[in-house]
Formats: structure tokens, sequence, C-alpha cells
């Protein structure tokens, strides 16, 4: 795939990605501008890339099956958590054009390499903060909440983060998990086998 446009229709044929909004996203948002120059010709391949300090960018199409399961809207208020580079950031963004998404990441040189490329899209509504010791951002609450590295239990913390009728779509061991948040507070989790993530670190 030479393209984003390429990659993008290539994740609609593979059936992940579907929703309007998200595939406008992605005909937008040009994953080259997030991976380093000596993987540019590897940036519309369907596999993870090194991003540095032992990170790496999703694969697209982990992305993609994580991005259409937090159904999306335009007013959202979104917490990325290990935002890496900042392609998620700025899918969720180009997205959620009416809303805000805040973005964590722990590893300093990440941070900034995020907001450079972040600078790329002159968005008005992102923010980009290290983590804290604490994770998620303790005191705030948001609609819908991604993290890209895998918890090993589902993080009672983030779903305190969450507003009622909220979702959160995380890695928990290999599996990807979907939470949904009900008015009353309870929650309703659905689990998808499969995947494989970096861990989270808190």
């Amino acid at each position: 795939m030479n393209s984003h446009y390429e990659l993008s229709h290539y994740l609609q044929q593979r059936g992940v990605l579907k929703s309007a909004l998200l595939i406008e996203s992605f005909n937008t948002i040009d994953r080259k501008d997030f991976v380093s120059p000596s993987l540019h010709d590897e940036a519309y391949e369907d596999h993870p890339l090194a991003i540095g300090a032992g990170q790496t960018i999703s694969q697209p199409y982990t992305v993609a099956f994580m991005l259409e399961r937090l159904e999306l809207e335009e007013n959202d208020r979104i917490l990325d958590i290990g935002c890496g580079s900042g392609w998620s950031t700025a899918l969720l963004a180009q997205t959620a054009r009416s809303g805000f998404v805040t973005g964590v990441e722990l590893v300093p040189e990440l941070l900034d390499l995020a907001r450079r490329n972040l600078e790329k899209y002159r968005f008005a509504n992102t923010k980009l903060q290290i983590a804290g010791e604490a994770l998620g951002i303790p005191g705030q609450t948001f609609d819908k909440i991604l993290v890209s590295a895998a918890a090993e239990e589902l993080p009672q913390e983030l779903i305190l983060q969450l507003n009622p009728s909220g979702i959160m779509v995380i890695p928990v061991q290999n599996d990807m998990v979907v939470i949904f948040k009900r008015e009353d507070g309870s929650i309703e989790q659905s689990n998808f086998p499969g995947f494989r993530f970096v861990p989270l670190i808190c």
C-alpha cells in the first residue's frame, strides 16, 4: 500500500473499518506522519512499527477495531492513554471534532514526538500531558477511554473516570475488552481474544 487512502480502503475491505466518521478520519490522518522517516516505506503496512523507547505504533487493523468499538461521536470527551507518537490521538480528534481529546503518555520523549506530530494537523481540540503516578486523570471523567497498552486486570480507577453511558476499550492480557458503563454505574463487559500489546505501566 502506498497511501493512507489505500490503507483505509484495505481496512474497509477487511470489514473492520465501517463507520462514516472513522472512514473520513482514516482518509484524513496519514499514518506516515507518525512514524520515523526510516520507516516511511512501511507506514501503510498492516503491522506495528517501532517508535522508540521500546514502544510501537499499533497495527492499523487493531486501531480500527478499537476505535470502532468506542462508538465515537463528534462531541465526545475522550481520554487516550498511551498516546505514543500521536496517531490514535489524531484519529480521535479528527472524529470528535466538536469534542475534546486528552492524550496521556508515560515516556517524555514520546510525548514530545506526539506533540510535534500533532502540530502538523493544527488541532484545537487536543491536549497532551505526561502520565502521573495514578492511572488516567483522577478527578476528571470522559465519555470514551482508549487504552493502548495491556493491563493485567481491568483497572477500576479507569471505570471511575468513565461517564455513565460511556465506553472504554482496553487490552487486558491477550483480550481486547470493551466496557460499557450503565447509568446506574454497573458495567457490561465484552471480551475479544487474540490481541497482543506492550504492557501498561503505571
